[in-house]
């Protein structure tokens, strides 16, 4: 009896779509992705008696925990929001204490936003009730079928980076 002893060959790699089908196939992903965002947004804007944060703040406050102090622009070109709405946002998180600003080293006039350790409290309490309703997605996803889905999901995105949102 002979014994082989190198792994089973490798599966060839699937053959990117080509643009054509690809355009269609992604049009699927946009259909999904608008109800998608919708109804979150509706799930976070539930949870706003209970922490007091609207969608707007909390986003605000979750790139500031990721990222740091940021200037307004800075927040809006990542966020692909108007500098006026992001304003608001930083504004509302300053009447309740969540956020502050703070000498900008290389801009006086356009100050550092940052986070209080009470916004960071709060940001904290929310993405957590945020992380439980994830918890319940179903159908068996894998690691590899979530990091797939970023991956096309952050090359969409990057095909728009050039949108001016101002």
């Amino acid at each position: 009896m002979f014994v082989n002893d190198s792994p089973p060959p490798t599966p060839p790699t699937p053959a990117p779509h080509p643009p054509h089908e690809l355009g269609h196939r992604l049009t699927e992903v946009f259909d999904l992705v608008g109800p998608l965002y919708r109804r979150a947004l509706r799930k976070v804007e539930q949870g706003e008696p209970v922490e007091g944060v609207t969608v707007g703040v909390r986003a605000v406050l979750d790139l500031l925990r990721q990222h740091g102090p940021m200037t307004v622009p800075q927040m809006g070109r990542t966020q692909a929001l108007s500098r006026q709405f992001v304003q608001r946002m930083v504004n509302e998180a300053s009447v309740h204490g969540w956020v502050e600003a703070i000498p900008n080293p290389a801009h006086q006039r356009s100050s550092l936003i940052r986070l209080t350790e009470e916004g960071r409290a709060v940001i904290t309490s929310v993405l957590g009730r945020e992380h439980h309703l994830n918890r319940q997605v179903g159908g068996d996803l894998t690691d590899a079928e979530v990091s797939a889905c970023v991956r096309v999901l952050t090359e969409i995105l990057r095909t728009f980076d050039h949108v001016d949102v101002d």
